[in-house]
């Protein structure tokens, strides 16, 4: 399985509309904290191991993309953080971590 970047708010609202057909996992990552590093190492050691093939996976560069990111807080109703996974089912968040929370550990314990 592999992860998809997203860049715009339409790519966005397009990974939000597949949301009523398959779950998915999105990872607000900022390329510049070191705990940011370590969720996106965990991240893609859950992706690596073999991870649940019912979810698509997505990452969104917080300062790279950072109305993509507010965007997402806004349609979700979430604070903002970074590092933070969202996962999302029928156009509504199911779940989401921050942090060290972030581990490849608890991702399994929800996705699988």
């Amino acid at each position: 399985m592999e992860w998809k970047e997203i860049t715009t708010e339409t790519e966005w609202k397009d990974v939000l509309g597949r949301s009523s057909e398959r779950s998915q996992l999105i990872l607000k990552h900022s390329t510049t904290c070191p705990v940011s590093a370590n969720a996106f190492r965990e991240f893609e050691e859950y992706i690596g191991k073999g991870s649940n093939n019912d979810v698509d996976y997505t990452l969104v560069k917080v300062i790279e993309s950072r109305p993509v990111s507010n965007q997402i807080a806004e349609d979700l109703g979430v604070k903002h953080e970074s590092p933070q996974v969202i996962f999302i089912k029928n156009n509504e968040k199911y779940w989401t971590a921050s942090h060290w929370s972030i581990t490849k550990e608890h991702i399994t314990a929800v996705l699988d």
